[in-house]
């Protein structure tokens, strides 16, 4: 028998409960082991009274988890790094496993945390922390294991692509749709860490962590969110063939130089991320011998993410069974060199108000032609005495697109630049 403490029993932890309970036959026969839920640490009681759990199973304060030599795994579903990071450490320390789905704590700990597991000669498992109940964690590091992944690209964050699904089929505002997002309980009151791609940029640098085999923090992350996405972004996008959607991209070139981003871009409506909408994530990955992978699914949400929790507790009770515990554990071997944000090279959509007479698109094409930058694509659109100019360039450093537009935006023919979007998902050109 297997006993698990439990660390919080909120929604996902309560669908953990429920799962252990429905599916106790299924886990047993698969895990060979039968797995019990041992004791819960909850501030809130009547959420453990709610799910059946007894008051003797509920836990005073973490020493009677951690102190308890009959538990055999630690379940951290409290979120956020502190008393989080502090539970866990405690827990490996002791000699017992832990499965997490906390990526806040994985993205900013993550080094302290399996140096400690590795120490201990314990497991830590974490494929809920990305994708919720989508599989991706344990393919990249197993199934993908031999290949050279060139890049991970995914939609990580439902509650932006439910934003931006609905601004695409309704043509609403961005200040509509959240308003309707935090109605429907997909925005929180501070949607701050979705709409600002926070919440992407941790899961991110959680997945170029295995992809690239080298350490990658939430402060390596460029970030940008969706707030500046307007109707007539999408609409233009729409008439180009391609879609805005936010994302989360990881790179590595030839020389081994890795990039990682968060932010909107255009995605050709051919490329299989483009087809994934409302809350749903998915997760693109090129490798150099599998090559396109996609994993899509459920993001978020209780069972999904239940299921991702207890899948890990099964690997675990296996691995105990068969005396491997610690056989996959951190897998950052390397130091590569995480590129800032001017080095990037990408091609991009800018969107801009000019003044409507000839010679305007030459003196703006001289300007990036003067630094480095071709335009790929013009499309104009005709006003009373001021055009809308919408300009697709070919693949540029992004240095030298920044001061480019500096220099654009001195010319007395440009009224304003409405908005800058990489493009994403094509050959390079």
């Amino acid at each position: 028998m297997i006993r698990i403490g439990l660390l919080g029993c909120g929604t996902v932890g309560s669908g953990v409960v429920k799962l252990l309970e429905q599916n106790k036959d299924i886990i047993a026969n698969r895990a060979g082991e039968t797995v019990v839920l041992h004791k819960v640490l909850e501030r809130d009681v009547e959420k453990c009274y709610q799910l059946g759990i007894p008051a003797e199973k509920i836990a005073q304060d973490i020493d009677d988890i951690l102190n308890d030599e009959e538990i055999d795994i630690v379940v951290e579903l409290i979120g956020g790094l502190e008393p989080a990071f502090s539970y866990v450490i405690g827990a490996i320390n002791r000699g017992k496993h832990v499965v997490s789905a906390n990526k806040d704590l994985i993205a900013v700990k993550g080094r302290e945390i399996f140096k400690a597991a590795e120490e201990n000669n314990v497991d830590f498992y974490y494929e809920a922390s990305v994708g919720g109940g989508i599989p991706i964690i344990y393919p990249l590091k197993q199934s993908l294991a031999a290949n050279r992944i060139k890049e991970v690209i995914g939609i990580l964050n439902g509650t932006t692509n439910y934003m931006l699904t609905k601004m695409t089929r309704e043509g609403l505002s961005y200040e509509q749709v959240l308003k309707e997002a935090q109605e429907l309980g997909y925005a929180e009151a501070d949607p701050t860490s979705d709409v600002e791609g926070l919440d992407a940029a941790r899961k991110i640098a959680i997945l170029s962590s295995i992809a690239f085999n080298s350490r990658i923090t939430l402060d390596d992350v460029y970030v940008e969110g969706i707030t500046g996405i307007t109707p007539a972004d999408i609409n233009y996008a729409a008439e180009l063939g391609y879609v805005i959607k936010l994302l989360a991209v990881a790179k590595q070139d030839d020389e081994g130089n890795v990039e990682v981003r968060v932010n909107p871009a255009f995605i050709p409506v051919s490329h299989p991320l483009a087809g994934v909408n409302d809350v749903f994530n998915a997760v693109f990955v090129k490798g150099d011998a599998v090559g396109d992978v996609m994993h899509y699914g459920k993001g978020a949400g209780q069972m999904p993410t239940a299921s991702a929790v207890v899948g890990d507790i099964i690997e675990i009770v296996r691995n105990m069974r068969c005396g491997s515990n610690g056989r996959i554990g951190c897998t950052c071997y390397d130091e590569k060199r995480v590129l800032k944000v001017d080095d990037m090279k990408a091609r991009f959509y800018i969107r801009m108000t000019v003044v409507d007479r000839p010679g305007v698109l030459a003196g703006i094409a001289g300007v990036f032609g003067n630094n480095n930058v071709s335009i790929a694509a013009v499309l104009q659109k005709e006003g009373e005495d001021m055009a809308e100019l919408i300009l697709i360039t070919h693949e540029v450093r992004e240095r030298d697109l920044r001061k480019s537009l500096d220099e654009v935006k001195t010319l007395d023919t440009v009224g304003s630049i409405n908005n800058i979007i990489r493009l994403e998902g094509l050959d390079k050109q």
